[in-house]
């Protein structure tokens, strides 16, 4: 499906760490798998926007390189095993409803879905977990600067109901096809974070007035304990299949 070219591009140089400028903040450490331009442009393009679905696998597996990158840097003992503490969370950026319904498919989850079965099969415990939409209609974020894109999407993003326990159940990893400003990544951050720690002070707080007490013999722990103790719900990082080339710069990698 992929011409030689295109493979290479997409495959070609190790994942490396990108950074916008300026960096919004709450961005969560992004690491991209190739520049946005030339083929890795086109073979986006071809899977968003015109249906070439089979590219979803090798978008897919250039992913999953940027999502391993992205665990290399973190304490949490990926790739490799969980300890307990759950299979690493793939966590899509979603699409307006609007535009999923015009392309007929959600590109971002489907190469997440791909990305997810490629880190299984290397070893790496790993799941899609779709659970963030959009709670309030945003602008087309074509021709906006990036502080207009980080008002356009402002406390635009929630976590689904019963979200936020899916996200308990191992470490996440924030994913998107592309990233240019941050702005979107940032947000998706804030969303999963918000929704975690709101879900864990609730229960907190209904077992102080409950007056719960846990047995010295049988503990039984909670969300708090458990995201403490293995990153369960934590966003350890982000990863893109591409990013803007000055994204890339020498000095700041």
């Amino acid at each position: 499906m992929l011409c030689p070219e295109c493979r290479a591009a997409l495959g070609g140089p190790a994942p490396r760490r990108v950074r916008p400028l300026p960096e919004p903040p709450g961005l969560p450490v992004v690491h991209a798998a190739a520049a946005y331009a030339d083929e890795v442009r086109a073979t986006l393009l071809a899977h968003k926007e015109r249906g070439a679905l089979a590219l979803a696998a090798p978008l897919g597996a250039a992913l999953a390189d940027a999502v391993r990158a992205g665990l290399s840097r973190t304490s949490g003992g990926y790739p490799g095993a969980p300890r307990g503490g759950g299979p690493v969370l793939l966590v899509p950026v979603p699409s307006a409803r609007g535009a999923v319904r015009a392309r007929g498919h959600d590109p971002v989850r489907r190469i997440a879905l791909a990305a997810a079965g490629e880190l299984r099969r290397s070893g790496t415990p790993a799941r899609a977990l779709a659970v963030l939409r959009q709670r309030r209609a945003v602008a087309d974020q074509s021709g906006l600067g990036s502080r207009q894109r980080l008002e356009n999407l402002a406390g635009a993003l929630e976590v689904v109901a019963n979200g936020a326990r899916l996200l308990r159940g191992g470490p996440v990893v924030l994913v998107d096809d592309l990233m240019t400003t941050g702005a979107s990544l940032s947000e998706a951050a804030r969303a999963v974070t918000s929704a975690v720690y709101g879900t864990q002070a609730r229960e907190e707080m209904g077992e102080r007035n409950a007056g719960s007490r846990r047995e010295e013999r049988n503990p039984v722990y909670g969300a708090p304990e458990l995201a403490g103790a293995y990153g369960a719900g934590q966003v350890l990082c982000a990863a893109v299949v591409a990013a803007s080339p000055d994204s890339f710069g020498i000095g700041r990698n």
